[in-house]
């Protein structure tokens, strides 16, 4: 995992530089258990700003103040090998297998991508699409997105580009039928992967999210065990609104993994942690450029490194 929290031309602190600056200025009276609470409410305000989100920053907040008042740290870097030592703990703990997972049984293996509009779904799947077939998977991809004609030509595009089979719409289709009839053409094909679009959806488009919660029901009904992947893209840009679309989506799929696309640009980092300690839902993959091959999987180790440093 490469190229993230790119810097701009200004060179910016990393993070944990400024957690230094401004809220661990005595790594030796911290290290005599001298850390106050002042130090403690500039930590917590440093890591909310950061898209840790309440309950992660508390329980960062909690290592750095337990090192603290038992001695158990010497150093600036006994410090920050603590919070990234919780960083990971976090991240793998409970579901935290981030690769994806594939039907070994008869039957295409069903990835569905939700999220709402805007968020580079559509791109997200033709960057995955490539990914698949460059590791010798044959994939289709499914225009689920029937309300927008410019959706289903664009999936189109990135089909032909990828090498992928596609299975198309027209406008205002129902996606449910969409989803059944790909599901079929994709067993008929022998395709080894079927990725299903969904329009993109808000909370507020009652209708819509009650037409997702049919898409998916199809697709179980078609084949057990799928969708074998849910997978719901999100604007890493976008912070704590992140945490509310989860929230929402959950109302009518359930979502088995996350794609944070706009990754190279002013993403914090943070709501990976964010989400994971709220939602238990482990982050797949990453979206750091316009370019095909810019979807990369997701490491947690190489994550926890960065996040604090870079």
């Amino acid at each position: 995992m490469a190229r993230l929290f790119r810097k701009t031309e200004e060179k910016r602190a990393s993070l944990w530089d400024r957690i230094v600056d401004v809220a661990l200025t005595d790594v030796t009276v911290l290290a005599r258990g001298g850390v106050g609470e002042g130090s403690l409410e500039r930590l917590e305000e440093l890591l909310i700003g950061a898209d840790f989100g309440v309950p992660a920053t508390l329980r960062l907040v909690d290592v750095v103040e337990r090192m603290a008042q038992r001695g158990e740290a010497r150093s600036e870097r006994d410090f920050l090998n603590a919070v990234r030592r919780e960083i990971v703990e976090i991240l793998s703990s409970g579901n935290a297998d981030t690769a994806l997972r594939f039907n070994f049984d008869e039957g295409p293996t069903v990835f569905l991508v939700v999220g709402v509009n805007g968020v580079g779904k559509t791109t997200t799947i033709g960057k995955l699409a490539h990914r698949l077939t460059r590791q010798g998977r044959s994939v289709t991809i499914a225009a689920g997105d029937t309300f927008r004609a410019g959706a289903i030509d664009q999936l189109e595009r990135w089909s032909e580009r990828v090498g992928a089979g596609f299975v198309g719409s027209a406008a205002g289709r129902d996606p449910a039928a969409v989803a059944f009839d790909a599901m079929d053409a994709a067993a008929a094909d022998g395709s080894d992967v079927l990725i299903v679009d969904t329009a993109g959806r808000l909370h507020t488009q009652r209708g819509l999210m009650e037409e997702l919660s049919k898409v998916n029901r199809v697709i179980a009904r078609k084949l057990e065990g799928a969708p074998h992947e849910t997978l719901i893209v999100l604007d890493s840009t976008v912070g704590q609104n992140a945490m509310a679309q989860v929230r929402t989506f959950r109302e009518s799929v359930t979502p088995s993994g996350i794609v944070l696309t706009k990754f190279d640009s002013t993403a914090k980092g943070g709501i990976v942690v964010a989400l994971k300690e709220e939602f238990d839902l482990p982050v797949k993959f990453l979206g750091v450029g316009e370019g095909v091959d810019d979807l990369i999987p997701f490491e947690i180790e190489t994550f926890a490194d960065e996040v604090l440093t870079a």
